[in-house]
């Protein structure tokens, strides 16, 4: 498994494979992508640790439309390619955290 922090409010776009963009058809499925119960504080912004497939190697993630609203310098649409981690590099940052959220 992989993981990567989202911002609340935050939408996953795209997802990339090893042979490119994921594709469905292909693949027969969707990727799985799961939201787990915890989140951090960084910056007065909530950041929820999800959990990929090994399979995956980058997502593309973009605020939604609420949060853009609220930008006050949004770009058109503003994306961002995150980076996945490995579990011990997200247990550090979860055990680093100074406040760490359950929602359970």
């Amino acid at each position: 498994m992989k993981y990567f922090f989202l911002s609340d409010g935050w939408l996953i776009g795209r997802i990339w494979e090893l042979g490119g963009l994921w594709n469905e058809i292909a693949w027969r499925r969707k990727p799985e992508i799961e939201q787990t119960t915890l989140c951090i504080w960084e910056n007065d912004e909530k950041l929820w640790l999800y959990r990929v497939e090994d399979a995956i190697l980058m997502v593309e993630v973009k605020p939604s439309l609420e949060i853009a609203a609220t930008m006050t310098n949004p770009a058109i649409g503003q994306v961002v390619l995150k980076r996945l981690i490995t579990a011990d590099q997200a247990i550090v940052i979860l055990c680093n955290s100074t406040d760490l959220n359950s929602d359970s």
